[in-house]
């Protein structure tokens, strides 16, 4: 019997990218899911068999293709320096595009769902790991001054990525909209990702007159 076209997954997995971040692994209904995608409900049977492993095939789709645009900024020929500034641009601006999402399935993992926790678990040293070894380049080159990696890395991540979870988190819990206004051009735009990053790289440069 010839397979079903993949245009029928995929739509799936686009309705699953719109929902998710409303319902959760645990209040996705698979129902609302087909109808989402107009799609018949034996069919999303016939392509992912259980729930868990549609949302699973969701998560691993979204952070493929971010990791896909993260291995691209680093470049060989370039400096660590310059490889680390456009890698923490990519995950600066993937979080934001999917911070809804994020939020839900890090409070899923919190709350024991397992495709949350295994999403988790699987992708986070991946590209922890990149962002990692590109600091401990940039250490080795002298353009950041010695300090363990992982201080460095963890200090990074909270001055760049915290405020936009934390950001989406408050516009979440309501408010006037001038709050969330103010959220979004303070921690959210182009313009307050960038001054983040560069103040995050800054506090690790060497002093002045111990650059190489």
């Amino acid at each position: 019997m010839p397979r079903p076209s993949q245009n029928v997954d995929q739509r799936l997995l686009d309705a699953g990218l719109e929902l998710l971040p409303l319902t959760g692994c645990a209040g996705l209904s698979v129902r609302r899911l087909t109808e989402h995608a107009g799609v018949n409900l034996g069919m999303f049977h016939y392509h992912f068999k259980s729930k868990d492993n549609f949302i699973r095939a969701v998560l691993q789709r979204t952070y493929e293709a971010m990791f896909s645009a993260l291995s691209l900024e680093v470049d060989a020929t370039a400096t660590p320096l310059h490889n680390l500034r456009g890698a923490l641009h990519v995950l600066a601006h993937f979080g934001r595009a999917h911070r809804h999402l994020l939020v839900r399935i890090l409070a899923d993992a919190m709350a024991g769902e397992a495709a949350a926790r295994e999403f988790l678990q699987a992708n986070l040293p991946r590209h922890i790991g990149i962002v990692g070894a590109l600091i401990a380049q940039a250490q080795q080159r002298g353009e950041f001054r010695a300090a363990p990696p992982q201080q460095v890395l963890a200090f990074i991540a909270a001055g760049v990525a915290s405020p936009i979870l934390i950001g989406t988190a408050m516009q979440g819990a309501g408010g006037p909209p001038e709050a969330g206004a103010l959220i979004d051009e303070h921690l959210l735009s182009d313009a307050a990702i960038e001054a983040r990053i560069d103040a995050a790289l800054r506090a690790w440069l060497p002093p002045p007159g111990d650059a190489p």
